[in-house]
């Protein structure tokens, strides 16, 4: 089981959804997240499979019977070549950036372990994954790709942004999710509008 515990147990951001808070704009986008999760359609089965493995332990949902899905969206934004507009000096591009990234995981995890990355235990995961944080990584199966831009503007940061444009990343949280059209009034610190969650301490 997870350690965390939401400060938000009983709100759920989808009963906003015939509330003023809400327009029909902002209804089909979240639906659209919802229900239409796409397949895959660029990531081999084998780099999704890893990648499926990694996001568990970037972000563990091992209390939730229908994880948020993570992967189908990191696979549909590379299948469309939606890039973010820049690019980090030395990296790649999007597309060939993570392919060689997810590659190369995997061969160095079967080579220094001796099996792939989605058998080892949690903690050989987990020591892997600081090990690539920090860059201690091998040149033989990196070469010059950036490892640590690699993991903390790619991989990480691809990861977190999916989970938290979630609906039940949202509730968990308390956040109220986009502000159309309603729009969000008192934003200083520990201010919350009348129709936005209250911590459940409070």
């Amino acid at each position: 089981m997870s350690e965390f515990q939401t400060p938000y147990p009983s709100y759920d951001v989808l009963d906003k959804w015939d509330s003023p808070s809400w327009n029909d704009q902002t209804r089909e986008t979240v639906a659209r997240r919802l229900d239409e999760v796409p397949k895959r359609e660029f990531l081999t089965a084998k780099q999704w499979s890893l990648l499926e493995a990694i996001s568990a332990r970037l972000m563990p949902q091992p209390d939730r019977e229908e994880p948020v899905p993570i992967v189908p969206w990191i696979d549909d934004r590379l299948n469309k070549d939606r890039r973010p507009g820049y690019r980090y000096a030395g990296m790649p591009p999007m597309r060939e950036a993570w392919a060689r990234g997810l590659n190369a995981i995997a061969a160095e995890c079967t080579d220094r372990f001796g099996k792939p990355f989605e058998e080892l235990s949690s903690e050989e995961q987990d020591t892997y994954l600081t090990d690539l944080q920090n860059g201690e990584v091998s040149d033989r199966f990196w070469g010059d790709m950036p490892v640590q831009c690699f993991f903390s503007e790619l991989l990480l940061k691809d990861v977190l942004e999916i989970y938290y444009s979630h609906p039940v990343a949202w509730s968990e949280i308390g956040f109220g999710g986009p502000a159309s059209p309603r729009g969000y009034v008192r934003t200083g610190f520990d201010e919350r509008d009348p129709w936005e969650a209250e911590p459940a301490d409070v």
